[in-house]
């Protein structure tokens, strides 16, 4: 009878060991599930950061034409990472407009001239109230919101290439 227990320490361990494979095998699921997916913007208005460029205000969104909100910064590395994938967006016909989170004016003309300009306006959010108001934690985060200014899609990090084609997709189905 005692000789069937001498096995449950190793049958544990091996449990445990195909637990942590499958966790460490599975794909990552960069979807994050937003609780304000579905709802309206929340309110804003924020003042241009850089000359020659309009800041952003919730009622720009309610215009019936679906678009992008790209919560970023001159200061962030994964955001030169993506700048080449949003100049692909705006090339697609995707209209993005961005948040510039507690940066500087000569900061972000710097970060444009060098990564490139895909945005039709720029807000400047200094204190990060409208970041955290959209649920956003970090940079960069991108919002598709429909053409009621309602938040169809969040994604959090860096645009990559192979996510171009479905973003595209996403805002031509948002209405």
């Amino acid at each position: 009878m005692k000789r069937p227990l001498i096995w449950v320490p190793f049958l544990g361990a091996l449990a445990l060991f195909g637990v942590i494979a499958w966790g460490l095998y599975k794909p990552a699921d960069r979807t994050v599930h937003s609780a304000l997916v579905g709802q309206k913007l929340p309110t804003f208005n924020l003042p241009p950061i850089v000359p020659g460029k309009p800041g952003l205000s919730t009622a720009a969104f309610a215009t019936g034409k679906p678009r992008l909100l790209n919560v970023f910064a001159s200061w962030c590395i994964p955001c030169i990472a993506e700048a080449p994938q949003l100049l692909k967006l705006k090339q697609a016909g995707v209209q993005i407009d961005a948040v510039a989170i507690r940066d500087t004016p000569a900061a972000i003309a710097d970060f444009l001239a060098r990564n490139g300009d895909p945005y039709a306006s720029i807000g400047d959010d200094k204190a990060s109230a409208v970041q955290l108001a959209l649920g956003s934690s970090g940079v960069p985060e991108t919002f598709v919101i429909d053409g009621q200014g309602r938040i169809v899609q969040q994604h959090v990090g860096d645009i990559r290439a192979d996510e171009v084609p479905g973003l595209i997709a996403a805002v031509r189905n948002a209405k």
